[in-house]
């Protein structure tokens, strides 16, 4: 497997003995991303400096770090991948942005994206596509392209992504490095632009496991900014992670492991599988017989929402104004086709039909419905098991450019992710091996219920130990 560089405890180990200080770790992935992102285009902005927030104020002083394009940093531009806010300045700081200050953590720069967290590759933003470092001909995964691809590059040491049905999965799979979406309420949305508003979450892009329980402690929590965090203490996730197999119900649908599923992620998955039996964990077949309606549902809801949130951007208040529109009706029109690119389009259009008059009750309605017993579904299967897992995308990273001609066909790449975000459950990817054709990297996918996010990291924690075993005995 990949040699990613510095982790957190790696770099704060460095800290203390006195082989490293954090300006000269920060200056080092300013030249990093100087040398690279040329190639890669996983940084949109990179106008940051070092500043001395309070050296050790935490476990994440001095730590770089990077940011997708969708979270406010007050006073710097913010563009969400879209033309239509391509001059938007960010009148204040996002809770993330500011938890992760507090603490000391130096941010490099803000992370390309698929235009308004809309995509599956990377490749659907207004300011180029995002590559992969580990195949610079194929894509990183999306929307939280850039941020997926920092973190496997070496261009940080983590990042935060946004994840409202797989966006940091999917790519964390593609790239080969844990990706975490917490449970919906965990980490507050405060100054996340909104797309898709009861899916939307916030988390890490991370080279450990480790690495994601550390950045998870640190921006967690109720905010009274944020309306639907839950008022729940953060637990100490690492000591949660640390924790044996011995016991553990790990769950398997078998919805998960059928049609379009390539083989060589089904092997390595399966592996992973096996590897957590060894380790003393009970594997229980469990069904979740809704799932197959996930998707069907997620293009429901999420378009219904998107629908909503995107219509404040209409070029009058703020962002991209049409300077060639005669009437108030043309501002609105034009400002709109200008600013947005292809796939907002599609899907406010998708949002605006389901929700229009004679069409709700048949379409939004019935999916909120369905949405419900997905819900369910994952409540029955956590009576019986302690996590679900499965593979995190049906097919390793493919081809820039393969699937952009079929959105139907991009829309499968979520097919697993995507209930995790409609039931608002945590998952992780954590790396479970190379495809044995490909050479690229497949994601593990784990499920937990809500608010176990330690149960989930402590699995994660057993695959990667299990890789790490594999490579080390391969080698």
């Amino acid at each position: 497997m990949k040699d990613f560089g510095y982790t957190i405890a790696s770099a704060r180990e460095a800290f203390l003995s006195g082989t490293l200080t954090p300006e000269r770790l920060f200056e080092h992935y300013q030249r990093r991303i100087a040398e690279q992102n040329g190639t890669l285009n996983a940084y949109r902005s990179v106008d940051f400096s070092y500043a001395d927030h309070g050296r050790d104020a935490s476990i994440l002083a001095g730590i770089p770090y990077a940011l997708k394009d969708n979270m406010l940093v007050g006073g710097t531009i913010a563009t969400a991948g879209s033309k239509i806010l391509e001059r938007y300045v960010s009148a204040y700081d996002s809770t993330v942005y500011a938890k992760l200050r507090s603490g000391g953590a130096q941010l490099l720069g803000k992370t390309n994206m698929d235009e308004f967290a809309m995509g599956s590759s990377g490749e659907n933003s207004a300011y180029g596509v995002v590559r992969n470092p580990w195949d610079t001909d194929r894509v990183p995964g999306g929307s939280s392209a850039g941020s997926a691809a920092a973190v496997a590059a070496d261009l940080c040491v983590f990042s935060l992504g946004s994840d409202t049905g797989g966006s940091i999965r999917q790519p964390a799979a593609m790239c080969g490095v844990v990706g975490l979406k917490p449970t919906y309420g965990r980490v507050s949305r405060h100054g996340l632009m909104a797309m898709a508003s009861s899916l939307d979450q916030i988390g890490p892009f991370t080279k450990t496991v480790e690495d994601a329980a550390l950045v998870l402690g640190a921006i967690a929590g109720p905010d009274p900014l944020d309306s639907t965090t839950v008022p729940h203490d953060v637990p100490d996730y690492v000591a949660e992670m640390n924790g044996d197999m011995t016991g553990v119900r790990v769950g398997v649908p078998k919805e998960y492991f059928g049609e379009g599923l390539s083989a060589e992620v089904r092997e390595r998955v399966e592996g992973g599988i096996r590897a957590l039996e060894r380790a003393g964990a009970e594997i229980v077949e469990v069904s979740l017989p809704h799932s197959a309606y996930a998707l069907a549902v997620y293009y429901i809801v999420q378009p219904s929402e998107v629908s909503a949130n995107l219509a404040r951007y209409d070029g009058i208040r703020y962002g991209h104004s049409a300077s060639d529109a005669d009437t108030l009706l043309e501002v609105y029109t034009k400002s709109r086709a200008q600013g947005f690119g292809p796939e907002p389009l599609r899907r406010i259009m998708l949002g605006t039909y389901a929700l229009s008059a004679g069409y709700f009750d048949a379409y939004y309605l019935r999916a909120q419905k369905v949405r419900a017993l997905i819900r369910q579904d994952f409540d029955r299967a956590f009576e019986r098991v302690d996590v679900i897992v499965g593979p995190t995308s049906p097919t390793v990273a493919f081809k820039i450019g393969e699937k952009s001609d079929d959105p139907l066909a991009m829309y499968l790449s979520d097919i697993y992710t995507v209930p995790v975000n409609l039931a608002g459950v945590p998952a992780l990817s954590v790396p479970c091996g190379l495809g044995a054709a490909s050479g690229l990297p497949v994601g593990f996918h784990i499920i937990g219920d809500m608010f176990r996010e330690g149960m989930v990291l402590r699995v994660a924690r057993h695959i990667e130990h299990a890789v790490r075993e594999s490579s080390e005995h391969t080698h």
